[in-house]
């Protein structure tokens, strides 16, 4: 066995790890963690907390837990699946593009009307975060209610502690869903205005930080995870998912079961009837039901959903056998 690509795969792995800090597509991005701990200060300040600001900040029950540290184990082991299961299919998001592309040229010829190069960056950033964020809501409402997917999803929702590193505690077949969703939506509009634009753009410039993307992540997106209360006023929260309103996703209190399943946006909630304003919560406390004790640990979650799923596979066939 070579061990030439072995290591390059542990290098990788190592680039992408310590990419979660240092990429501005990440959402753990050092700029981003700086504002949102401005942003936490803000709500320290307003809560009147006698414990200086660093321990408000870093309490050692958040950030040393076990279940913490199953986050930071996921965070990594799925570096290393991206390495070897992901990033060698990146480029099918160009291939998409291409005959996405190649589809509406034969279809509909040339344009007749062509968007400028500004017109197509505004637009195509708009309907890129608008159509990705509703495939998100949608492909997470399929995770809470269709049982197969919610053996998955479960490994998201075992954390008991929250801390910006949970939002890639996520079960590496998740990982490859959401992936493929987001390929598949970068691929077909970055060729639908390809075609609009009569390839004015570089396609590598699609790839960019979406503007929308960075303010998000800029104001505060790190604290949806935490166990920092920031909350925005009732007609913003109707607009706009909340950190809170995150973090009463993540509730175990049956009332906030499936409920603020949106990404950026809470329309979708309000149009699906999942929409719960932060007024409506105090007190909460998160992870998934005491009897899934194997979640707690980073095997467990790996291992566990498919144990389930065999088991209940198990359980129908007897039944239907009898």
């Amino acid at each position: 066995m070579e061990i030439g690509p072995f290591l390059d795969a542990i290098k990788e792995t190592l680039d992408i790890s310590v990419s979660y800090f240092t990429s501005p597509q990440r959402r753990t991005y050092f700029i981003y963690l700086i504002s949102s701990s401005i942003l936490a200060y803000y709500v320290y300040y307003k809560s009147k907390n006698k414990k200086s600001f660093i321990h408000y900040l870093f309490p050692k029950k958040v950030w040393l837990s076990n279940s913490a540290f199953v986050d930071y184990s996921i965070l990594v082991f799925n570096s290393l699946f991206k390495v070897i299961f992901i990033g060698p299919y990146l480029i099918l998001g160009l291939y998409i593009a291409f005959y996405t592309n190649e589809f509406l040229l034969k279809q509909f010829g040339y344009t007749t009307v062509t968007l400028g190069k500004t017109e197509t960056l505004i637009y195509y950033t708009i309907a890129l975060t608008v159509i990705d964020d509703f495939l998100t809501y949608i492909i997470h409402l399929l995770m809470h209610k269709v049982p197969f997917l919610w053996e998955f999803h479960k490994v998201h929702h075992s954390a008991t502690t929250l801390n910006p590193f949970t939002q890639y505690r996520i079960h590496p077949v998740e990982l490859l869903i959401n992936n493929a969703k987001s390929l598949l939506v970068f691929g077909v509009l970055t060729g639908v205005f390809d075609y609009l634009s009569n390839h004015q753009i570089n396609k590598l410039l699609f790839l960019g930080v979406n503007v929308f993307g960075f303010l998000f992540m800029l104001l505060g997106a790190n604290l949806r995870h935490s166990h920092v209360k920031l909350t925005y006023p009732g007609f913003i929260e109707k607009l706009v998912i909340s950190p809170f309103q995150h973090q009463i996703h993540h509730s175990n209190a049956p009332e906030h079961y499936d409920k603020n399943m949106g990404s950026k946006f809470a329309i979708w909630d309000w149009l699906f009837g999942t929409l719960v304003l932060s007024k409506s919560a105090s007190t909460i406390y998160f992870g998934i039901d005491e009897s899934e004790s194997k979640f707690r640990s980073f095997t467990g979650n790996l291992l566990s959903p498919f144990q389930n799923i065999f088991t209940s596979i198990k359980h129908f066939v007897k039944k239907v056998t009898r």
